[in-house]
């Protein structure tokens, strides 16, 4: 299974849907293109939330893009007068799943709470390349997430993340530690394959840090993408790493 991380750079504008639909056709050849939380959108929306989120009609490009490889993105998006920040599963030319983000954080330089209505569940779901289940950035920083994702049938966890980079130090950048712990903790604690896209460039003084990984239910890291770039890199999945025997394989 190859799957393309897509670490991109949102604007604040419509726009962001013609920029998504090059990138899936130059990755049209990997089986899962992913992109970042409201990648759709742009994060910094506040009081434009409602004139640019989307409705799942206006994304039909995307379910035809899908005829020729699975597509994970993220949107503001309307669901019965409500407007979520959403992440959308298309496969085969039809929308496979939607998450709306649970967690929204509303501190610091967060003010989600105050725009979004938050989902209320994570659930797994079946695709052609196995089951998967989709969170989004503050939903992984919570332990009633991580273990929904291990009592699911999933195979595959999809991250899509907006993470500002703070916390300087000579080490590095403290929040990315941070991220890679969780990363590695939520691989061994549910056994499965962890898929985390990261944006980056800057809106109103936050800047992104992108560092987008893959994860192996080892809690190894297998792929990852610089810091501070709009990149984007496929890397294969080995699919022999299922549930019962993910731990039985011997690597040459």
């Amino acid at each position: 299974m190859k799957v393309a991380l897509i670490q991109s750079a949102p604007k604040l504008n419509r726009t962001n849907l013609g920029e998504v639909l090059a990138l899936i056709e130059v990755n049209k050849d990997a089986d899962v293109v992913v992109f970042p939380e409201l990648s759709l959108s742009g994060y910094l929306l506040q009081d434009k939330l409602y004139e640019d989120a989307w409705k799942i009609e206006e994304l039909s490009d995307l379910a035809h893009a899908s005829k020729h490889c699975d597509i994970v993105v993220g949107a503001a998006l309307w669901d019965n007068g409500n407007v979520y920040n959403s992440a959308l599963y298309y496969s085969k030319g039809a929308l496979l799943h939607v998450h709306h983000k649970n967690y929204l954080p509303t501190y610091g330089m967060f003010e989600e709470g105050r725009y979004f209505c938050a989902g209320e569940h994570i659930t797994s779901f079946h695709t052609p390349h196995g089951n998967a289940v989709m969170v989004i950035c503050e939903d992984l920083w919570r332990a009633e997430s991580i273990a929904a994702i291990a009592a699911s049938e999933a195979e595959i966890v999809y991250v899509l993340a907006a993470s500002p980079a703070r916390d300087f130090s000579d080490e590095g950048i403290s929040i990315e530690a941070q991220w890679d712990s969780l990363l590695k903790s939520t691989a061994l604690l549910s056994h499965n394959y962890v898929v985390f896209v990261n944006r980056v460039g800057f809106e109103d003084g936050l800047g992104f840090w992108g560092g987008s990984r893959v994860i192996t239910p080892m809690g190894k890291t297998e792929c990852i993408l610089p810091l501070f770039e709009s990149e984007s890199k496929q890397c294969s999945l080995d699919q022999r790493l299922k549930k019962l025997g993910r731990y039985l394989v011997k690597h040459t």
